[in-house]
């Protein structure tokens, strides 16, 4: 059904004992179809004990305001945007007979009152202000980002990165411990590519490092299906957003 790549060795050598797994889904990127996210689903609560979706929904409003939302504007956006998505997980795992679907779905909201989320963000913000090295990795991962939604020709400007930062920022404690989050040993976070930052996250090179346990899972549809895929894609209801956010 999927091809399953460990991002490096170390994740590779995770996968006899992880017991949970935490699906990365992006707020404005259409690739999260409603029957893809049933696929992924029934993978994910085949293979693992424990299963969580992470959207990082209200902090999507950051990558808005680097793009020239307004502060009302881009909250409100990106509180619309979460639901649609955060309803489209349910839709997946309600058709599976997933009982409280809801509870399997981590959005900004309710990961800010998880003890261990709330102290693994506080830390990655104490180290993106005083580590230059790791400050600097981090705003190269959103100027990746931001590059893909700006006008062709333009480059982001340091303001605009300083706030898409800030969505990363929030990410960063599923990368180092979703499994601790979560209340397990040994667990995965999935995405369905390779992102320049995490490849150098979980090859250990950068001063924040990923808990022991703690692994990445790059997890496509064959080539074929994803072509297929394409021509059933859903609209996004938010029409600035056709061109995803990441």
């Amino acid at each position: 059904m999927f091809v399953i790549e460990p991002l490096t060795e170390r994740c590779r050598g995770y996968l006899p004992t992880a017991t949970h797994v935490c699906i990365g889904v992006s707020p404005f990127n259409s690739y999260f179809t409603t029957p893809r996210l049933r696929r992924l689903a029934d993978w994910a609560l085949t293979r693992f004990e424990s299963v969580h979706f992470f959207v990082p929904d209200m902090a999507a409003a950051h990558t808005l305001r680097a793009l020239g939302y307004d502060l009302d504007r881009a909250r409100h956006k990106a509180r619309r945007q979460g639901q649609y998505v955060h309803n489209k997980i349910v839709t997946a795992l309600r058709a599976l007979g997933v009982e409280n679907p809801a509870g399997l779905v981590w959005g900004m909201d309710r990961l800010h009152h998880t003890p261990r989320y709330l102290t693994l963000f506080d830390e990655v913000h104490q180290r993106y202000e005083a580590d230059e090295s790791f400050g600097k990795a981090c705003l190269d991962a959103s100027h990746w980002v931001l590059e893909h939604k700006l006008p062709p020709g333009t480059t982001a400007t340091e303001e605009q990165l300083r706030e898409a930062v800030r969505y990363f920022l929030a990410e960063l404690p599923l990368f180092i411990d979703a499994g601790g989050i979560a209340g397990h040993r040994v667990s995965f976070f999935v995405y369905h590519q390779r992102v320049a930052f995490l490849e150098r996250f979980f090859s250990r090179e950068l001063s924040v490092r990923p808990t022991s346990g703690q692994g990445f899972l790059i997890v496509r549809e064959p080539a074929r299906d994803r072509a297929d895929e394409q021509l059933r894609t859903e609209a996004v209801p938010v029409q600035e957003a056709a061109r995803g956010l990441g």
